[in-house]
């Protein structure tokens, strides 16, 4: 006989009927219906319904226990009526009469409760995290997070791929996000860096003469949370792969994601061979490279329309001649919503920021015609030309944004998701997933003016390596990719520029001289020097997996023990402050502020 128990709570059924046995869990509800007392025993595994009679002697001792009490209880099985059956749970066709209770752990008077999902404040739900994670919805999440990250562990391996740890006390990028740096106690003055991903490290692995490597990689970044990130750290499915162009990359994670998604959730996938998506289409067409591509609006750019003569917007015109651009978003057949929903968008659209959108409705009555604020100050033809550019039939509505081109393609973006949900066209019950392809090498930086990488720093350039555009590196497409779901980026990837005298040139487009390449990426730069394979990679978000699969909106959601926004962790006081002899041992010291 086993000291605690012989079942867990999810496991008695009817086969168990007559049968002794012991179960430990939480008192998860008590319901005294005067003589008898009905108990919700609660593990890991479910929830048993146990009852005892108020003849019992210690029918008092039961009563008087608080919910989430540790206990143990033994007693018979018996088989519930027909008509408290209780469809709901696994063990709902029995109940326990108990015949003797132990209590394993007493609770003081708990701060939330734990048999309800009601919403709690975010500061006592992460203050009292280990109540939080008893809860049913959030302790499936993270269930489910364990069976995920054990199911992709298994594909990799059978997709040949091996596992690997890399180090994480390393150096300090200078790429990326601010680094979380820990001091060295035997070399005074000097820091390592938590990793904010393997990158240097997985391509060293595949010089190292290994094929395929994957690991779920912890990384470390100190920047603020956001909603599909937690603040601190995060782990990715890290993967690397040798002697392999894109499609191979894509081959490898769209079988895996196929898998893994049909395994885990009963949505569908709405395109099993996932669309390429150049990344210049994806910003003009959805106005992101994270699309939501369940969402069936597109945008169209229109800014050549406001250049006729038969077009008399003069706003956007002038607008037009200092450089900005026109785009629109079509909703099909609205004529017949009320001014208010258009008005409603517009002075949403005002309370993002932005200038706020313009529209008119298509009509057609004896002529082509438009309604609506704006629409007299387009033509016959303008309105034709339109309708061919963008796709839009009678009854239609063009939605304008007029600009400079981020702006435009965020208010858009912003607004594409906006009128989906309020037209209610997103299908929820489905996962529709795409590559964003072609990201350019550089961009500019809207602060300094200068050049800079636009994506990774490390990527492969397209095009004939002797015959790049170096003088016009704006034109530089490289072989850089993400993977998004859902409008939710999943992972970003690379071919990686494995030639050194090519690393060297493309640094130098960005700012970089030559000892500044050797010296910031000593390790990488030297062992590309002898003899590396062309090799590729990518490292989707674990976080933001089982975010999809769970149904979530935020990461906190499926993460065990997360910080909140301020990158603190309520439950654990941290950071929390050291000692002085600590700093001593450190060489380091506080500099107060004056």
């Amino acid at each position: 006989m086993k000291k605690y128990r012989t079942h867990t709570c999810g496991e008695l059924t009817k086969s168990h009927k007559e049968k002794e046995i012991s179960l430990a869990g939480w008192i998860n509800k008590k319901r005294d219906h005067g003589n008898l007392l009905f108990i919700d025993l609660r593990d890991n595994y479910g929830i048993t319904q146990c009852v005892i009679d108020k003849s019992n002697e210690i029918f008092k001792k039961i009563e008087k226990l608080s919910l989430e009490t540790v206990i143990k209880i033994s007693g018979i099985v018996i088989e519930r009526s027909d008509e408290t059956i209780n469809k709901n749970i696994s063990t709902g066709e029995i109940e326990i009469k108990i015949k003797s209770i132990d209590v394993l752990g007493e609770t003081k008077e708990l701060p939330i409760p734990v048999f309800s999902d009601q919403e709690y404040a975010e500061e006592i739900r992460l203050k009292y995290r280990f109540l939080d994670l008893r809860r049913k919805k959030l302790h499936q999440n993270i269930i489910l997070r364990s069976k995920v990250i054990s199911f992709i562990r298994n594909e990799m391996q059978n997709l040949g791929f091996l596992e690997f740890q890399t180090p994480i006390l390393t150096s300090s990028s200078p790429e990326g996000a601010r680094d979380f740096l820990v001091p060295s106690r035997l070399n005074p003055g000097k820091f390592y860096a938590l990793p904010q991903a393997p990158q240097q490290f997985k391509q060293l692995i595949m010089v190292s003469g290994f094929d395929k490597y994957f690991q779920i990689a912890p990384c470390f970044r100190d920047e603020d949370a956001r909603a599909d990130r937690s603040p601190g750290e995060f782990y990715q499915l890290d993967v690397e792969m040798s002697f392999v162009e894109q499609e191979d990359v894509f081959k490898v994670i769209e079988t895996l994601f196929l898998k893994l998604f049909k395994t885990f959730s009963n949505k569908k996938i709405l395109h099993e061979k996932f669309p390429r998506i150049s990344y210049q289409d994806a910003m003009l067409k959805y106005g992101s490279d994270k699309p939501d591509l369940r969402n069936p609006l597109e945008i169209s750019d229109l800014t050549n329309i406001f250049e006729r003569d038969d077009v008399t917007f003069d706003i956007f015109k002038k607008s037009v001649k200092n450089g900005s651009i026109v785009r629109a978003l079509v909703t099909n057949n609205t004529k017949d919503k009320p001014r208010s929903f258009f008005d409603g968008i517009d002075k949403w659209a005002k309370d993002q920021g932005s200038s706020g959108l313009a529209y008119f409705t298509l009509d057609k009555g004896d002529k082509i015609s438009a309604k609506g604020p704006i629409g007299k100050f387009f033509s016959k033809n303008a309105l034709l030309e339109i309708m061919r550019q963008t796709e839009a039939n009678t009854g239609d509505t063009i939605f304008l944004s007029c600009g400079k081109k981020n702006d435009v393609e965020k208010i858009l973006s912003l607004a594409r998701n906006k009128i989906a949900e309020d037209l209610d066209l997103i299908d929820h019950e489905s996962f529709s997933f795409c590559w964003i392809v072609d990201y350019p090498m550089y961009e500019i930086d809207e602060t300094t003016k200068k050049i800079k990488f636009s994506h990774n720093p490390f990527s492969m350039p397209q095009g004939e390596i002797n015959n790049l555009y170096l003088s016009n590196p704006l034109k530089i497409k490289a072989y850089q990719y993400d993977i998004v779901c859902n409008g939710v980026e999943l992972s970003s990837g690379a071919i990686r520029n494995h030639i050194p005298e090519l690393m060297y040139k493309l640094f130098e487009i960005a700012g970089y001289s030559k000892d500044d390449v050797d010296s910031k990426f000593s390790g990488m730069i030297n062992a590309l020097s002898y003899g590396a394979p062309p090799h590729g990679g990518i490292a989707p978000g674990i976080d933001r997996i089982v975010m999809l699969l769970a149904n979530e909106k935020n990461i906190r959601e499926v993460t065990m023990f997360p910080m909140n926004q301020n990158a603190q962790d309520l439950m654990m006081n941290a950071p929390s402050e050291v000692s002085d002899d600590q700093l001593k041992e450190l060489n380091l010291y506080f500099k107060k502020k004056s």
